[in-house]
């Protein structure tokens, strides 16, 4: 049981990370069952948490983790697509969101059952699938663990350096009202230095129950913000005729569509944890968590996606944001509050690429060596996510598609149907069709990431 244990030792539970949600440490402790019972194993049972989630709990934190900055780019992504394009596509990734996420789920608990192991997190429910799958398919358990491991990291990382460039445009949005820069792409690397520095410090913070308090911020500026957003956006919308808004735009605008609405709304690093959380079989099913949270969530979504653009039209910019008016007061408070929430957010985030790459060094250093050992790499963590950021420069949309196409469609639709490929391997239904149907996932986030990838780097050559 030892070595079992050892095998998933980065298992997160949603109190010990979310990316929006107040933290409280909250791990799971897995201990010997000894001699198992005749009935199948429950992991339910066996999940000893010292702050378990109710229904109730779960469904806030999934909400919560899901509505992040992404539902500001919303507006941009109809722009791309138009309304009605729009709104019917972003039902559609959520129906498939939302299933890819019953794929992974229900992928961990069938492997926690096979493993006996209270809770599995996403780069341990790979690992789990491969080794007890097919012979042919075993010896790529390890691969598997590793290709998860660095398309957590790297989804992340790629979401903190949308962060930065954020932050950037958001500060000099607000400069300009009091001092025109000579320059604005130098002003941007400055913004971006500016904020190095107090990065560095803040990211060293390694106990995620120390960063409780950052998460209360970002909360309440995250909220103040979304509030005065959607004031001013209903606000326009009396001076708007329905004819001057695009229904359909063309076909070029697909791949940005896909790409921002699967960053915006795909949070899949989060499920498992929040799945992890609950010691009651309540998150899948009809009505459960996953279902009834990413309703809301798609609601949430279509609403800022169809109000926004319609608001704005042809001039809504990357992020809802920067349509506001910067003259007045309301909207300056929106680029401060909003740049104060991203900054205070990029902690939480940070935290999951840097244990994944703890977790492979670690071994490697000397035990006494560890505390200075975290501190260069979280610094050089740091410094490589705002040179990212520094290279985008203006880019904040080619930026976002850019992650969305490359990692989140990896992370939330390829790896999820591959996994479910191999589960089902040899019972995939009458006329196949479980193959058939995730086949077509794959094709959708092979679609997504070569068309996705294509079009966010024309944007970076302009």
């Amino acid at each position: 049981m030892d070595e079992k244990k050892d095998c998933f030792s980065s298992t997160y539970t949603v109190d010990t990370f979310s990316s929006t949600a107040t933290l409280n440490t909250n791990e799971p402790v897995k201990v010997p069952i000894g001699a198992l019972p005749e009935k199948e194993y429950n992991q339910y049972e066996h999940r000893e948490l010292e702050h378990s989630n109710t229904f109730t709990g779960a469904f806030i934190h999934l909400v919560k983790s899901s509505l992040g900055t992404g539902i500001l780019a919303m507006p941009r992504a109809f722009k791309t697509a138009g309304l009605a394009v729009g709104f019917f596509g972003t039902l559609f990734i959520g129906f498939l969101c939302t299933h890819t996420v019953h794929l992974l789920v229900s992928a961990s608990q069938k492997m926690c059952v096979e493993t006996k192991t209270p809770s599995l997190g996403y780069a341990e429910t790979a690992e789990a699938v491969f080794q007890n799958g097919p012979k042919k398919f075993r010896r790529y358990s390890r691969f598997a663990r590793n290709f998860s491991d660095i398309s957590l990291a790297l989804t992340y990382a790629a979401g903190t350096a949308v962060y930065i460039v954020f932050i950037s445009e958001s500060l000099q949005k607000l400069l300009k009202e009091y001092y025109e820069p000579a320059g604005e792409e130098v002003w941007s690397i400055y913004f971006k230095l500016i904020i190095l520095g107090p990065l560095i410090i803040f990211c060293q913070v390694r106990q995620l129950k120390h960063l409780v308090p950052f998460s209360f911020i970002a909360n309440i500026t995250m909220s103040l913000a979304f509030a005065i957003t959607l004031y001013y956006t209903f606000k326009q919308i009396p001076d708007v005729k329905f004819s001057e808004r695009n229904m359909v735009t063309s076909l070029s605008g697909i791949p940005s569509f896909v790409s921002t609405a699967i960053f915006a709304m795909e949070g899949i690093g989060t499920i498992l944890p929040v799945e992890n959380s609950m010691v009651t079989p309540q998150f899948l099913g009809c009505p459960g968590v996953l279902n009834l949270g990413m309703l809301v969530v798609v609601m949430f979504f279509a609403t800022m996606g169809c109000f926004g653009y319609y608001s704005f039209g042809d001039e809504t910019q990357a992020t809802i944001t920067q349509n506001l008016p910067q003259g007045e007061v309301l909207a300056q408070i929106v680029q401060g509050s909003i740049s104060l929430a991203v900054f205070f957010t990029f902690m939480l985030q940070f935290y999951v690429p840097t244990e994944i790459i703890w977790r492979k060094i670690k071994p490697r250093v000397q035990e006494k060596n560890h505390d200075i050992a975290q501190i260069i790499i979280r610094s050089i963590i740091v410094i490589i996510i705002v040179a990212i950021a520094t290279a985008a420069g203006h880019h904040l949309d080619a930026l976002i598609d850019l992650a969305g196409s490359i990692f989140l469609s990896t992370l939330g639709f390829l790896i999820p149907a591959i996994l479910d490929i191999i589960i089902n391997w040899g019972n995939w239904g009458k006329f196949n069709y479980i193959l058939v149907k995730d086949i077509m996932i794959c094709a959708f986030s092979l679609f997504g990431l070569v068309s996705g990838t294509y079009y966010a780097l024309l944007e970076f050559s302009k």
